[in-house]
């Protein structure tokens, strides 16, 4: 399950997204208000992003954030990395911050374990397939149905 940090932060990186074309940043107030996110909230989650690689920030009176690389090479998936730490859905069955359970005597032989690894690598292939580009689209989009084809 996302957080509502994760949220957030997929809202704004949908935000930068339509300001990609013209290169330009976006300060913080015009994220926060449009995508009804708390400022101070908003700032830490953008810190954040911008400790992953994800955004540039830019200082100066048309300062602000913009996406590091361009939305088409950017997923759904490195941003829920940054905030979230990982996708797996318990520790044990992260690649990143692998932590075995607590009541676990083997993670190696543990069924829950190797049903949450097989959860988290079909979730990583969808996630990773999302691009910022492909998910503004659409969020723009009011006719087009959600299609979940891998």
């Amino acid at each position: 399950m996302l957080s509502q940090r994760c949220k957030y932060a997929l809202r704004a990186a949908l935000y930068l997204t339509d300001q990609w074309p013209g290169g330009g940043t976006a300060r913080i107030a015009d994220i926060a208000a449009a995508e009804g996110i708390p400022r101070k909230f908003l700032e830490a989650i953008l810190l954040d992003l911008r400790k992953g690689g994800l955004l540039e920030s830019c200082r100066g009176r048309d300062g602000g954030y913009r996406l590091a690389k361009a939305p088409d090479h950017l997923s759904i998936g490195d941003i829920i990395r940054v905030v979230e730490g990982t996708l797996a859905p318990i520790q044990c069955a992260s690649r990143n911050r692998f932590e075995p359970c607590a009541d676990c005597g083997d993670p190696q032989e543990c069924v829950i374990r190797w049903a949450m690894l097989k959860a988290r690598d079909a979730m990583a292939v969808v996630l990773d397939r999302c691009t910022l580009a492909e998910a503004a689209r659409q969020r723009h989009s009011l006719s087009t149905p959600l299609d979940f084809v891998i």
